[in-house]
Order: C-alpha cells, then structure tokens, then sequence
C-alpha cells in the first residue's frame, strides 16, 4: 500500500506559518506514522488541484518547498483572522473538492443556537442571547454576572466580564492585545454606553456568567480535549483545569493562566467520590457536544471544550473550539496525552484516506 499524503491546511506568508512549533510537531509525528505531511496555504494548489506546493523541514530543521500529489486526506488548520486572507481561504474552502478530515465551524452564536436544539444538550448550556441592546438590558436585569464574547474571537481575545457589586458594576476584560482591561461603573446607563463601545467593531453574544471560583479572585476552568482515533470514534483525549491569572477574566494560559490535573485540582474541594461524577459528566457532556455538532456541520476531527465548573459542581459548556491547542497538557506535564492529542487527527486523516479511497474504488468498480 502506498504512503499516505496528508495536508496541513494553514496560513503562510512566505516561510512563515501560524503555528509553527505545533506543525514541527505535527511533520515528525506523521514521518512515525509513515505517512507524507505537509503544510499548505489556499494560494499552493496548483494544476487544478492535482499538484501542492507543500512545505516540509529539511535536514537542518528549515522550511522547504517542493511539489507533491494531491493529498489523499487534508486536516484544516486555518484559523480566524479578520483578513482579506481569512476571506480566501473561506472561499477557496466552498469549491476545493479536497477530502476534508474536519469541516469548518460556525461563528459562537450558530453553534449555541445548534446545540441549544437538541434537548440532550440544555442541562450544560448557560443563557445565551445575541447582542443587541434590548437583549443586553434583559440579561443585566436577569443575571449578576455576564460574559460579553465576540462571535469569531479567539484566546481570550475582547472579552469582557460583568459583574453587580456592592459598589457598582465591575467590568474585566481583555482587549485585542489580550491587555488587561478594568474599571468600576457605578449606573446601569454607563454599563450600557460602555458596552456598545466595547461591541462597535463587531458582532457579540451575552452570555450568563458562572460562579466559577473556585480560587478567589481567580477564573477556573477545565479544557476538554476529544479527538476520533484511527478507527474514526470520538476519545477524550484528556482534560486539564486552567487557573486564570489574578483578576482576569478568562483562565487562559497566554493569557498568564496556569494548567493543574483535574483530579489534583477536584478532590481537595469536592472529595474523591464527588469529583469522579463530575469528571464523568464532562465527558459525556464532551462526545454529546461532538455528535451534535458533527450531526449538524459534518465530519469533525477534534474538540477542544471549555467547561465551567460551579461552586456546586455543576459542569456549564463555556466554548468549543473545532481547531484547538494542546498546550494545557504540556504544561501539566502529560507528555503522553500531549503526544497522543498531536498524533490523532493524523491517525484520523489516515484512516479517512484509507476507508474513502477504497469506497471511491468499490463505488468505480461497481459503475463499471
């Protein structure tokens, strides 16, 4: 059988790529697998899609560019960007013919509003409403705590946190920069002026927020991270708490968060028995959130969820993130889920090259 050829979607500019210690990773992990992998950007198709110029590491650990094959499977890698590039790729995604390991997914509101149908799904979803200034005034008389998110952010990135106070409303937030933002507002009015600020440049949910802390003054949360395997079903892969940095309002690890065992960071405050319902209850909520989506947007090839666990050990889903890192593993110092979180979608690329190739061939042999 013939080495597998699996493609790395992704930005580039010149030699330069989005990710690059991660695709580093990404390259030697398929040379073990023994498949071919490559990166490359939506402007390296060539001869109507029969050719790639796709970038590898020579010898000395250096980009190069050479020419291959059309990949027999591709895992899609581009993330948001508010570019003119971000608009191509989103095209070049509509009318390539390319056998895709993951499909790509909605902006924060769709993917609420397709969860928010299944039934199945309502117990681990907090209130959710799209912004707009009624919507707002509804959920800051409803809820003491609220999360303004935009629809396409990513790492914590514009996010702002509401809280009612003794003294007046508490805002917390990070800008495009990821640079801390906080004042104190003490009149509803000068929240809303504040907000529609914050909002002008582009579309936001309001979400509910989630007592969530269960370290004072600090955000907490856990990252979930569900994969397919070689044998195309959903694994959780591994999971990790994140502890915000002091008065942040996201727990984010560039962000100045920190990564803690699940267990280690559970059992202290819930007690042995209560925290392995709860990591259970994470994890179903994880391959729900999986198949309802994929049900919904086609084949996936990985999740990363964050989940808010309350002071009563209540798990909420905050977000899904269809092209997520895996440093919180690193960061723990579980190199082996950290491994295996880098091989899987390869492993699931694969596989999918493997079972579509073959039913291509079947589906010419029987026309014939």
């Amino acid at each position: 059988m013939k080495r597998p050829i699996i493609g790395i979607l992704t930005w580039r500019e010149g030699r330069r790529f989005a990710e690059p210690t991660y695709f580093r990773r990404l390259l030697r992990a398929g040379q073990e697998l023994g498949s071919t992998v490559f990166l490359f950007s939506p402007k390296d198709v060539l001869a109507a899609g029969k050719q790639v110029r796709g970038f590898v590491l020579d010898k000395s650990g250096n980009w190069q560019a050479r020419i291959f094959d059309r990949p027999d499977a591709v895992f899609d890698r581009y993330r948001y960007t508010p570019t003119q590039a971000f608009k191509d790729y989103v095209a070049f995604r509509r009318t390539s013919s390319f056998l895709y390991a993951n499909n790509r997914l909605a902006n924060k509101w769709r993917v609420h509003e397709v969860l928010h149908r299944d039934e199945r799904m309502h117990r681990w979803l907090p209130e959710t409403l799209l912004y707009n200034r009624a919507n707002f005034a509804k959920m800051l008389g409803r809820h003491s705590y609220l999360y303004m998110k935009p629809l396409n952010g990513t790492g914590g990135r514009n996010i702002l946190c509401i809280e009612k106070t003794e003294q007046g409303y508490r805002l917390l937030g990070r800008d495009r920069q990821r640079a801390k933002v906080s004042t104190i507002l003490k009149q509803p009015a000068a929240v809303h002026r504040y907000v529609d600020r914050w909002t002008r440049s582009e579309k936001y949910i309001v979400q509910q927020g989630l007592r969530l802390q269960l370290v004072p003054k600090r955000a907490v949360d856990m990252r979930l991270l569900i994969q397919k395997d070689g044998q195309g079903d959903w694994n959780v892969t591994g999971h990790g708490m994140r502890v915000g940095g002091e008065r942040s309002a996201t727990s984010n690890l560039h962000g100045g968060g920190k990564a803690v065992p699940v267990s280690e960071f559970l059992r202290p405050r819930f007690g042995e028995s209560r925290s392995a319902e709860i990591v259970r209850d994470c994890e179903q909520l994880a391959h729900q959130t999986a198949e309802t989506l994929e049900n919904h947007f086609g084949r996936m090839v990985e999740f990363g969820l964050d989940i808010g666990i309350d002071v009563n050990g209540r798990a909420w889903l905050i977000e899904v993130n269809p092209k997520p890192a895996r440093e919180v593993f690193r960061e723990m110092g579980a190199l082996q889920q950290y491994k295996q979180a880098i091989t899987r979608p390869l492993e699931y690329a694969m596989y999918l090259a493997r079972t579509k190739g073959r039913e291509e061939k079947e589906s010419k042999y029987s026309r014939d």
